[in-house]
């Protein structure tokens, strides 16, 4: 096995700091897979620019990419700031009101929500990522609150706003969302990735609404409320419905508490292996690469941390939006993965459980192909698929060597790029192209013996979705 094949794969934020095509192609060739472009910024007419970019830059490096379509959700914030910058000190007592226009430079701020229809005397209050802390006070107006402040520091201009213990209740998706949706489904996007998801209910609501719209993409649903892992049954039934989670830490450490955080990432990681469903890590895992050249110590852990988990993703997020050094990070996130991967075995998982019809047949296929490619010390697994489960049912099982992917659909080969150890090429059908593709495999140097070993999984019905019932075990001389 190739020592550069990544099995935990890397998304990136798109943003000002790689705002070319140029930029995105350094990304792509330092070791990015995937792309996601947040809908809290920016015109469509810039993601528009974005698409276009990624896809070239995929075409330009013979590289399937994933792009995900972030949506805001129904993210409080703040309104603008007069000269960006505000001081606060502890004591400082704070109005929030959503009918001010513009600020005056005074202690009565704007605010993106009608919080006065929420919130309760008494709630916590935390902005601008949990570093100015109050406490709500009451009600001043129909559309304004008073806050009291617990700390000394600043605010900034649009900065979100997190109410732990505030029922906020209502549909998740905005307005907005509701029109970045419609204009995502005609765009190339192979998942939307869904804020603030509170119950298994939601994912399904989302379903329908994409489905309103014709989009193609899958979901991933946000992690980041307490009321979304308020329990183990209440985490699994929301894995369970959707295509894939997103562990969004920020958030939810403000929502749930710094300390729940490691373990709630645990348990999310365990449970979408155990039903073959996408997991990224995301929020601050370089976050000090923003300014510096290096990681620090404990950033390095947390990467390391999530490979051994057996993560499908880590995610960038300011690190490649505003940051001094995007390539440099993804680079030093790339340098972890490997070596945590080649030095430090998975942690294990206690069985896989692939959902739907052909889910037990999906189940028993993966597991024993992996076990069979592991025990003979075969080079490869190489998966043919229509729609992209049986890779991912191999994938759930966590092998310690690459999946090469070979389907008929561009769309499969995309949303498989943040999959892990998945590597996936387009090809037209014919009964052979998973043989096929271990030749051209070879052919492209991916194999580092003379004659390598693969392991095939294949079906004996052509094109047929649902059709794997094939282990084949081959030398590709």
């Amino acid at each position: 096995m190739s020592k550069k094949f990544k099995r935990t794969k890397i998304l990136a934020t798109i943003g000002p700091a790689v705002f070319s095509g140029e930029m995105i192609e350094k990304l792509l060739r330092a070791g990015v897979n995937g792309c996601r472009m947040n809908f809290s910024h920016g015109s469509h007419e810039e993601k528009d620019e974005q698409i276009k970019w990624i896809r070239d830059a995929s075409k330009k490096t013979g590289r399937a990419v994933a792009i995900v379509q972030d949506l805001q959700g129904p993210k409080i914030r703040l309104g603008s700031i007069k000269n960006d910058h505000l001081d606060v000190k502890n004591g400082d007592e704070l109005i929030l009101d959503y009918a001010m226009k513009q600020h005056d430079g005074g202690k009565t701020l704007p605010v993106q929500y009608n919080l006065a229809e929420k919130v309760k005397p008494g709630e916590p209050l935390y902005i601008f990522d949990g570093r100015i802390r109050t406490e709500v006070v009451g009600s001043v107006s129909k559309t304004a609150i008073k806050v009291k402040v617990q700390n000394d520091g600043y605010l900034m201009s649009k900065k979100g706003i997190n109410l732990p213990d505030t029922d906020m209740g209502g549909d998740i998706l905005t307005p907005k969302d509701l029109t970045d949706i419609e204009f995502g489904a005609t765009r190339d996007f192979d998942y939307v990735a869904v804020s603030f998801v509170q119950v298994a209910e939601d994912i399904e609501k989302v379903r329908q609404t994409l489905l309103t719209y014709g989009s193609e993409a899958q979901i991933i649903a946000k992690i980041e409320t307490k009321k979304a892992v308020e329990s183990d049954e209440a985490m699994e039934e929301i894995v369970k419905a959707t295509d894939g989670i997103m562990v969004a830490r920020g958030d939810m450490a403000y929502e749930v508490g710094l300390e729940v955080v490691p373990v709630i990432q645990r348990k999310l990681v365990a449970l979408c292996r155990k039903h073959g469903k996408l997991c990224i890590i995301a929020t601050q895992m370089m976050a000090s690469m923003v300014d510096s050249p290096s990681p620090t110590r404990s950033e390095v852990n947390d990467v390391a941390t999530a490979v051994i988990q057996g993560a499908d993703t880590v995610m960038l997020s300011d690190e490649s939006t505003v940051g001094k050094y995007p390539i440099e990070t993804v680079m030093a996130m790339k340098k972890v993965i490997l070596y945590t991967q080649d030095n430090c075995a998975v942690d294990a998982c206690l069985g896989t459980t692939v959902e739907g019809q052909q889910g037990i047949k999906y189940d028993a296929i993966a597991e024993t192909a992996v076990s069979l490619a592991e025990r003979i010390g075969a080079n490869a697994i190489i998966c043919e698929t229509k729609t992209g489960m049986t890779a991912t049912a191999v994938a759930a099982n966590r092998p310690n060597l690459p999946i090469y992917t070979v389907t008929s659909d561009p769309r499969v080969a995309q949303q498989l790029a943040l999959c892990y150890a998945n590597s996936a090429f387009v090809r037209t059908y014919s009964d052979t192209y998973g043989f096929d593709m271990a030749k051209e495999l070879k052919d492209m140097g991916k194999f580092e013996i003379e004659v390598p070993t693969v392991v095939i999984v294949s079906g004996r019905h052509k094109n047929v979705v649902g059709g794997t019932d094939t282990i084949q075990l081959r030398k590709i001389r």
